[in-house]
């Protein structure tokens, strides 16, 4: 008698269990399925909820929401609402929604923004998330029912601001909106109702294309007039014409005729891919990708059109954008206008840095801005097979039980990776290693300053073009060598914990010494990825008693489900010298704004001791620093060349291509360890996805059968290059380069990782 009771306890328990774990864990808000339906319009919903403050800010603040037809508008309370002083709008029908009940938490990933939300009571949390759902299904059924309308309105925009003759940019926005609304993630519709959609968007460029006829028509008018004028003033009994009219004709001409053609190219680029799309409107859920960038200047693409495969612009012309071109602000209302330290522009510096104390800005003696140190030895320049189509994976069926989760834990298919690792990754970040060589030789503290956040900046250039794949996770114990006599460094990494995954690298040369251990986590919000590392990079100059020290920043991968992935870097870089007081400086990666057509762009000072701005930098993190105040800045570094071909090859850079390189005279050389030896990235290098696949399955079960055996034994892991240091960091113990040469590798006994 007493088993049978006990039996129901256990069940209960188990089940009570699992309910806990749920409601401990993320779960995704399904959209509208399947076609269109009768959904009744929703009630209105207001109250308080807390929502996470805005980066660089830390903590959480009360703010008032009003939820109205699927749009969520806030604001500091009710009266602002009323007002229309809000803070932000929040489309939620364009918006993946996840929640997690024990938390009382909402989560809504916006794309451009992810907003945090907690509710501290249980009963409201159930309200409103009950009501965000039916808000939500109404919005995205509205929607697919009026595409035309509908999609017209975008949070960011006031609804009375919208203009009566559209201009390129508000096209694009409109028909980069209408693709989201079409997507299948999270709302699921037909081929069929994704063609009527662009179909009947195109309303506006048939009358754009009308109105630009009428502008072109005018323009030959206007060359023919400004002809007619330089005929007349070569004319001596002509009277005379004021030269600074002319040439302000002229300069209007050029910009007009400059911005008729960026309309017309997009308007036709636009039509070209509606009939491919209707064309194929046969085949079921077919994949629309669309590049709407206007032109090779990079600072006049929106946000959203920033694509792995587009073409870099040039110094030159990046300069031009920095001091020449108009800053125009497309709303004054945005969705996240609220007061932060990151609302700064290239031109100025970050308000914590007042102007005033800005000292007379010194001529220092920089040398030519760094692009490429040193004489190449002869290294490949190509890899040995593309990139494979990956277009056939659902990324969606993978992720969508991992909202807000870490993926580090999460086994990914092998065409999703790139053919290096973390510990090759981490090597990257010496590509411009040049620029610590000439800090080593600048007497001034300041100026070597100005070198050392130059390539703290640096090392996130490589970034640019690869948002597309992610690095293989190097298993416990898997090391990586880079020698090159060419660059004057060093290198060897180890990784040294798997739970949290740890990175250990150390690089040595005879200007400088450059070590770090880092740890990622990889948090995914529904429409983008967040990588957030934690660890201190260290740098020494010995020649001065240098040692420096500085964080890294926060990187986002957007548009992970659908559309072109584009990565940006944010947050604040902290550079201090750990012996001396007499600098310090601050580098801001600014986040990129849905308004602005502004992006990658850095800002920076150096101060003294007294707070006062001895050197300020400026630049983008995918281009080039500079140093001083424009228009005489003097540029720090600019970046190398992209090979060619490189959309083909996952977006590497030449350093990049060189890494994973295998040469036969110093195979003999490395501890079977080495990335280089490991089968399933060597055969994804080569081409051989199933292979590679098979061998990545069979490497990962190996390390599982290791970690089980030293948690049977009660044992750790003990890292064979690096040791734990007081601090409780992983520093180099000094030993792989002696071992390398004396007994020798194939001397020792390794452990078999693959």
């Amino acid at each position: 008698m007493s088993q049978k009771i006990s039996s129901p306890s256990h069940s209960n328990s188990s089940s009570s269990s699992k309910h806990d774990s749920r409601q401990d864990s993320w779960e995704i808000v399904e959209g509208l399925r399947g076609g269109l339906s009768n959904i009744q319009e929703p009630e209105k919903q207001a109250g308080y909820m807390l929502k996470k403050r805005k980066w660089p800010m830390k903590g959480w603040h009360k703010r008032f929401f009003y939820l109205d037809k699927g749009i969520l508008k806030y604001a500091k309370c009710a009266a602002d609402v009323e007002k229309g002083k809000l803070h932000g709008c929040i489309d939620v029908g364009l918006s993946v929604m996840a929640i997690k009940k024990k938390a009382k938490c909402i989560d809504l990933d916006a794309e451009e923004n992810i907003y945090h939300l907690k509710i501290k009571s249980q009963e409201l949390f159930d309200e409103w998330v009950s009501k965000l759902r039916h808000h939500r299904l109404y919005r995205q059924n509205e929607i697919a029912m009026f595409p035309h309308e509908k999609t017209l309105f975008h949070p960011h925009y006031p609804p009375t601001s919208s203009p009566t003759i559209p201009d390129s940019q508000s096209i694009r926005k409109r028909a980069s909106l209408a693709k989201q609304s079409s997507l299948h993630s999270p709302v699921s519709f037909t081929s069929q109702a994704k063609v009527t959609a662009w179909l009947q968007s195109s309303d506006d460029m048939d009358r754009c294309t009308k109105e630009l006829s009428v502008c072109e028509a005018q323009l030959l008018e206007l060359n023919h007039l400004l002809r007619s004028m330089e005929v007349l003033h070569r004319t001596c009994s002509a009277p005379a014409i004021n030269a600074l009219q002319v040439t302000s004709l002229c300069v209007s001409h050029v910009s007009i005729c400059w911005l008729l053609l960026q309309a017309v190219t997009q308007n036709a680029e636009l039509r070209e891919r509606l009939c491919k799309i209707h064309a194929e409107s046969h085949i079921s859920e077919p994949s629309v990708h669309i590049n709407l960038s206007p032109g090779p200047l990079d600072g006049s693409r929106p946000l959203v059109h920033q694509v792995s495969n587009e073409s870099r612009a040039s110094i030159t012309e990046s300069l031009s954008e920095f001091f020449d071109a108009q800053e125009v602000l497309l709303s004054a209302s945005s969705s996240e206008n609220e007061p932060s330290d990151d609302d700064s522009y290239i031109s100025d510096i970050s308000d914590n840095v007042s102007m005033e104390n800005f000292s007379n800005e010194q001529r220092f003696s920089f040398s030519a801005c760094v692009e490429n140190g040193g004489s190449q030895e002869q290294r490949r320049s190509c890899l040995p097979s593309p990139s494979p189509n990956t277009s056939n994976i659902s990324l969606w069926n993978i992720l969508k039980n991992n909202i807000g989760k870490d993926l580090s834990k999460v086994a990914m298919p092998v065409q999703l990776n790139e053919p290096l690792n973390t510990l090759q990754r981490l090597c990257e970040e010496l590509e411009y290693s040049e620029l610590l060589d000439k800090a080593a030789h600048t007497q001034d503290p300041f100026e070597r300053m100005v070198y050392i956040a130059t390539f703290a900046v640096s090392g996130y250039a490589s970034s640019h073009y690869r948002a597309g794949g992610k690095p293989f996770n190097p298993v416990l114990g898997e090391t990586y060598e880079c020698d090159r006599p060419d660059k004057g460094f060093r290198y060897v990494a180890e990784q040294v914990s798997h739970h949290p995954p740890i990175s250990a690298c150390h690089a040595e040369s005879k200007n400088y010494i450059f070590w770090q251990d880092v740890r990622w986590r990889n948090k995914f919000w529904g429409k983008s990825m967040e990588i957030v590392p934690v660890g201190t990079t260290h740098v020494v100059l010995p020649g001065f008693g240098d040692h420096y020290e500085w964080n890294k920043v926060t990187s986002c991968i957007h548009n992970i489900l659908s559309g072109q992935r584009w990565i940006e870097h944010y947050g604040e870089i902290s550079i201090k010298n750990s012996n001396s007081e007499k600098c310090q400086c601050k580098v801001t990666f600014i986040k990129a704004k849905y308004w602005n057509s502004s992006m990658n762009e850095v800002e920076g000072a150096i101060t003294d001791h007294k707070g006062k701005v001895v050197h300020k930098l400026f630049g983008k993190w995918h281009e080039g620093m500079y140093c001083g105040s424009p228009p005489s800045a003097t540029c720090i570094w600019r970046t190398n060349p992209m090979p060619p071909d490189y959309e083909q090859y996952y977006g590497f850079t030449k350093f990049a291509m060189e890494l994973n390189e295998l040469d036969p005279l110093t195979k003999p050389l490395l501890p079977p360890t080495d990335t280089r030896l490991r089968f399933d990235q060597r055969l994804l290098e080569e081409g051989n996805i199933e292979s590679a696949e098979m061998q990545k399955q069979r490497i990962e079960q190996l390390q599982r059968e290791r970690r089980r055996v030293l948690e049977e034994n009660h044992m750790t892991h003990q890292p064979r290059f690096f040791q734990k240091s007081k601090d409780d960091t992983w520093v180099s113990n000094n030993t792989y380069w002696e071992l390398r040469k004396d007994p020798g590798f194939s001397n020792l006994d390794c452990p078999v990782l693959w």
